[in-house]
């Protein structure tokens, strides 16, 4: 029933690496944009990176911004979370979701990447980061 099946979250220690896989059904993902957001115990659930389906354009959350890099394989129809230098703030229970193409970015407008905007949450993966 499921649209996404997240996985690879496990316990890692600070400064490890994990990646991130979001196996999608059921839909193609060239016609959505996929994130991945993450919830904390206590925190509002929040965007961490995004990427189109319609020009490849990426977001990243500033948080993570130079340590996590979003990618696709449309032909495995999965969105991968290559997480880089984790820190205990990275602890979360990470999810995938989609929406539909907003358009090109390529005339300067910005992506955004907004629990608001995307529908179809996956189960979700829990990624702790602790030494």
């Amino acid at each position: 029933q499921l649209q996404f099946a997240e996985s690879g979250g496990d316990l890692v220690q600070p400064g490890g690496s994990l990646r991130l896989s979001c196996a999608a059904s059921g839909f193609t993902l060239d016609y959505y944009e996929i994130g991945w957001f993450r919830q904390a115990p206590g925190k509002e659930r929040e965007g961490v990176s995004c990427i189109s389906g319609s020009d490849g354009t990426t977001y990243y959350a500033d948080s993570v911004k130079g340590r996590f890099t979003i990618s696709r394989d449309n032909a495995k129809n999965t969105v991968y979370l290559q997480m880089n230098s984790l820190k205990p703030e990275d602890t979360a229970v990470y999810y995938c979701a989609r929406r539909p193409n907003t358009g090109s970015y390529y005339l300067g407008r910005k992506m955004t990447c907004l629990t608001s905007q995307y529908y179809s949450w996956g189960q979700g993966t829990q990624v702790t980061v602790s030494s």
